[in-house]
């Protein structure tokens, strides 16, 4: 996969108003492993809101979500609107909040009412310009909520229950929104290979840094794998 280039999108800093930063840390390690070329891109909006994450409860500030991408991506980042799908390979999205927060509303969408899941058009233009070119799409933990959407496509989030699965209520929610799930373990990828479309729990599993690492690996590698 030596050379493939690889876009990934960004929500943001910090697992509740962000990207989770394991996930996408380990996006960008795997992927630099496997010798991609990666670029990195966020919407250039405002967050829905601002976290401590040191107690989970709101903050009096406002962010922006591609200022806050930068700090993952050390500065190399740029405005999602100016993505150039003929210039890449691949499309990655990582989870966390704010891919539930910035780059869709799943997170305040109730689980009967999938008719209010609004996706930024940002991110909707690019997740339907790489499907359109037939170009592998890879997500993980919440992220996969936008491909069930958009693409109707097949995806996971991990199992529809047990203690490790804090957000296994997901299950329901990627039905409503006109996807299907197929339940995987916590170190596999869910491969729509119709859609191109990839996918792993990453954190919806209540699980140790090694394990999301892995998590995420399992989607990346099984993404470039279909380019």
């Amino acid at each position: 996969m030596s050379g493939k280039k690889v876009a990934v999108v960004l929500a943001g800093c910090g697992v509740y108003d962000g990207s989770e930063c394991t996930e996408a840390v380990s996006s960008l390690i795997h992927l630099s492993a496997a010798g991609c070329v990666v670029s990195c891109y966020a919407p250039d909006v405002t967050q829905h809101h601002a976290v401590d994450h040191t107690t989970g409860k709101d903050m009096d500030a406002t962010r922006n979500t591609l200022v806050e991408s930068a700090r993952i991506a050390r500065g190399k980042v740029e405005a999602l609107s100016g993505l150039d799908v003929a210039a890449f390979d691949v499309l990655i999205i990582p989870g966390g909040f704010g891919a539930a927060k910035n780059l869709c509303n799943h997170a305040t969408v109730a689980q009967g009412d999938a008719a209010k899941m609004v996706v930024n058009p940002d991110v909707e233009k690019a997740v339907r310009a790489f499907h359109e070119a037939k170009k592998p799409i890879g997500m993980c933990c919440i992220a996969p909520v936008i491909a069930a959407h958009l693409l109707k496509c097949k995806v996971t989030v991990g199992q529809a229950e047990g203690d490790k699965w804090p957000y296994a209520g997901t299950v329901g929610a990627i039905g409503n929104y006109g996807g299907s799930h197929e339940a995987k373990a916590w170190n596999e990828a869910c491969i729509d290979e119709a859609n191109r479309v990839v996918t792993s729990p990453g954190y919806m599993y209540d699980g140790a840094p090694h394990e999301i690492h892995e998590s995420v690996g399992a989607m990346v590698k099984a993404t470039i794998a279909l380019v």
